[in-house]
């Protein structure tokens, strides 16, 4: 079964915020609402009782999760919430009549109600670049190549990225054009370095790598 996600490499993240700004602008995001949102995590001391420079502190994408068992998705009455075979959460808009059920039901505050057209709208993972084969948008403009698409059936090492320079190109149409996998890319990782947001139940599937430091996954 497939299970679209993206993980993020927080210790390449440099919280430029570009992979929120090429959002907003490929999907059309109204001004002050956000499908993808960067939250500042620290400072923190490196040792108890630590103070600058022995500290340290890291960027965390917080969007839909694409949860394996969405509550959004069981709270909609009229299936405007839905999972597709891939594993995203998509909204039928033409369904939606923006009783914002969903909305108080999700634990990650990603979803919105667009008062203009009066439906919720959220991450969509770029279905429609990812159904021809692209990357979602944000993943393509990361400048730090730091976020990877995939599917998690297939483990993290085999998720794509924007291409990374080359002596023979180093061009940014280069970059943008080509994909490199995380496996050749990432510096070494185990398995308690990977963690996800706050699971209440639902499974979120998106997935973020941290070495050497303490994860502060809460996002209350």
């Amino acid at each position: 079964m497939t299970q679209y996600a993206i993980v993020t490499d927080l210790n390449r993240c440099v919280g430029c915020l570009a992979c929120s700004v090429a959002c907003k602008v490929v999907n059309s995001v109204a001004i002050g609402q956000y499908w993808n949102k960067v939250l500042r995590i620290g400072p923190y001391p490196n040792t108890e009782g630590g103070t600058f420079p022995d500290t340290y502190m890291y960027f965390l994408t917080v969007q839909c999760q694409h949860c394996k068992d969405p509550e959004c998705v069981k709270v909609c009455p009229t299936e405007a919430s839905h999972k597709l075979e891939d594993g995203t959460v998509q909204i039928d808009k033409s369904k939606c009549i923006g009783c914002q059920f969903c909305v108080m039901a999700c634990p990650y505050g990603v979803r919105y109600l667009n008062k203009t057209e009066r439906v919720v709208e959220k991450c969509t993972l770029c279905e429609q670049k990812t159904a021809a084969g692209e990357l979602p948008q944000c993943v393509a403009q990361c400048g730090g190549r730091a976020r990877f698409f995939g599917d998690l059936d297939q483990g993290l090492e085999s998720f794509r990225g924007a291409g990374k320079v080359t002596k023979d190109d180093p061009s940014y149409d280069a970059v943008l054009n080509g994909t490199c996998t995380l496996g050749e890319i990432a510096k070494p990782f185990t398995d308690d370095e990977v963690y996800a947001l706050p699971d209440v139940g639902n499974k979120p599937s998106f997935r973020y790598i941290l070495r050497k430091h303490e994860w502060k996954g809460s996002i209350n």
